[in-house]
């Protein structure tokens, strides 16, 4: 039967999100002139990408499985059908990895490595048409109506799948364990008191969009996403208040009154209203944040901070990245980044709800999208996502030695952990960090990290360089089993978790070696990026 699953992104193999067993994805070198400017080049050059002169067809399963070869490669994604045999040179994963799709539903596969990209700007020239099927065939067994989704998510449009049977239910927790709300008035404010049943992080794990008069309040937990989504009943000022009760787990969203009314009820259900689902079916939220300052930390690496909207709080729970999103020639360009902190170790009773989200990111001078967020000018926009990502302070939970091992800006996460382990998690009794760069002049917040290694004793920091200068004295050359036999120690009593981040390749040979190390999957978290 084909797979038209609903439309949901990015995936679970995404950048930057943890995997426990490391997996990632393949890339290869692609040949000269192939990058990702010269696809959109190609794009637009008026060649006819699809065979078709410009018509769209509608595609059935048997004329889609005609089409599987080097040459005419057809593949479906979320019930639209892409000849993608042009982008076969431009593909970062390889000829290889689109031929799996070749002439089927590709949807599971694309979805299993990089579902956040925005295929729909990449292959829009590559559109053949709509995938046919037959609504017997997909509601087979399933003894449910079809459900239409919505052509738009969060306003960007989308080719409308044909006939969609509603997505496989996720084991829900029990019934008592299901996030509430609850809301209350004074003359001049709503409240609304969400509940969630839980001890929740001190990072935070709200999201709160005021827009017009629509509000949207997402509370990550876990794995899991509860969503609150009206249209208001009466105006409100553009400001939102938030307070978080981490012990019992209680958020409060606070709205000012435009007018001294009483309101009967908080507003108009909006779709996905009171909803708990997994995280990764629940489709990114983005807003546009307007860059208000860019500070250099190394030669080639910005610290940017962008400011959210009037109506907007997010907190961005730990090990978690969004997406920023910017239209680039035409296209939109989507990339994951882990946000860091203003600084290496912000003030213990810092409101963790800022109005501000910092990146540190290095920028490529033959790359796309950070030449672009090079050259922004200040007070210009970008479009941030919600936070996804699927790694938890619980997998910290009664770890006694934290291990780090991070490769050039594969740091970024590392950098909220580190403050983590040694303001708020005393049971953490050792917090080391092997930090590989080229030169010295790469090492992200090098005095930074110096300082806090001669304050803290529970942490140990070790550089390793792969181009260092003559005068360099610390560690040389490359992650190998050598390098990582004594800095990974396990005494007898200990619970340890090794966290690894850096390029795909970095990442891979680290997780490997760890493992020979004798550290099992459930005890290595590998970023990917």
């Amino acid at each position: 039967m084909l797979n038209v699953p609903s439309q949901s992104f990015p995936a679970v193999g995404s950048q930057q999100r943890v995997a426990p067993s490391g997996q990632s994805r393949n890339k290869v070198a692609l040949k000269p002139g192939h990058s990702l400017m010269d696809w959109i080049r190609l794009t637009k050059s008026g060649r006819d990408l699809t065979g078709l002169k410009g018509r769209l067809i509608d595609v059935t399963e048997e004329e889609l499985k005609k089409h599987n070869t080097r040459n005419d490669c057809w593949t479906c994604i979320r019930g639209m059908v892409y000849n993608v045999s042009a982008y076969m040179d431009f593909h970062p994963g390889g000829e290889e990895e689109l031929m799996r799709a070749a002439g089927i539903d590709g949807t599971d596969l694309f979805d299993q490595v990089h579902r956040w990209v925005n295929y729909e700007s990449m292959l829009k020239e590559c559109l053949v048409g709509r995938m046919v099927v037959k609504a017997s065939t997909v509601l087979k067994g399933t003894g449910q109506q079809t459900k239409k989704e919505s052509s738009r998510v969060n306003g960007l449009a989308l080719p409308p799948p044909p006939v969609l049977s509603e997505p496989a239910a996720a084991p829900i927790p029990a019934k008592d364990h299901r996030p509430r709300f609850d809301w209350f008035q004074t003359d001049e404010t709503v409240t609304i008191v969400v509940y969630t049943k839980r001890k929740i992080p001190r990072s935070g794990c709200s999201v709160v969009d005021l827009h017009g008069n629509v509000l949207r309040v997402e509370t990550l937990l876990g794995s899991w996403s509860y969503l609150l989504h009206w249209s208001l009943s009466h105006e409100v000022k553009e400001t939102v208040a938030t307070q978080c009760v981490h012990s019992v787990g209680k958020i409060q969203v606070c709205l000012r009154k435009a007018e001294n009314t009483r309101w009967e009820r908080v507003g108009q259900s909006l779709e996905g209203h009171d909803s708990f689902i997994r995280s990764k079916d629940r489709g990114l939220f983005y807003r546009d944040c307007v860059l208000v300052s860019k500070k250099e930390v190394t030669h080639d690496t910005q610290l940017f901070c962008f400011q959210l909207p009037p109506g907007t709080h997010m907190h961005i729970p730990m090990g978690r990245h969004v997406y920023l999103k910017a239209s680039i020639q035409g296209s939109d360009i989507v990339k994951p980044y882990t946000p860091v902190d203003e600084v290496l170790r912000p003030l213990k009773n810092s409101n963790t709800t800022s109005t501000n989200i910092y990146f540190m990111i290095k920028v490529y001078p033959d790359g796309v999208f950070t030449p672009y967020l090079d050259n922004l000018d200040i007070g210009a926009s970008v479009s941030i996502s919600s936070p996804d990502g699927s790694f938890t302070v619980r997998s910290l939970r009664d770890v006694t030695h934290l291990y780090l091992l991070a490769a050039g800006t594969g740091f970024t996460p590392m950098a909220r952990l580190l403050h983590l382990a040694l303001q708020d998690l005393p049971t953490i009794r050792k917090t080391k960090l092997m930090f590989f760069n080229r030169q010295e002049r790469d090492i992200l917040w090098h005095s930074e990290l110096e300082q806090l290694c001669s304050e803290e004793e529970r942490c140990q920091i070790e550089y390793v360089l792969s181009e260092p200068a003559g005068s360099w004295t610390g560690r040389r050359g490359r992650i190998e089993a050598a390098m990582l036999q004594g800095f990974l120690e396990r005494p007898g009593d200990s619970k340890c978790l090794v966290c690894v981040c850096g390029p795909t390749g970095f990442t891979e040979l680290a997780v490997q070696l760890v493992k020979q190390q004798g550290f099992s999957e459930e005890e290595i978290h590998a970023f990917q990026g």
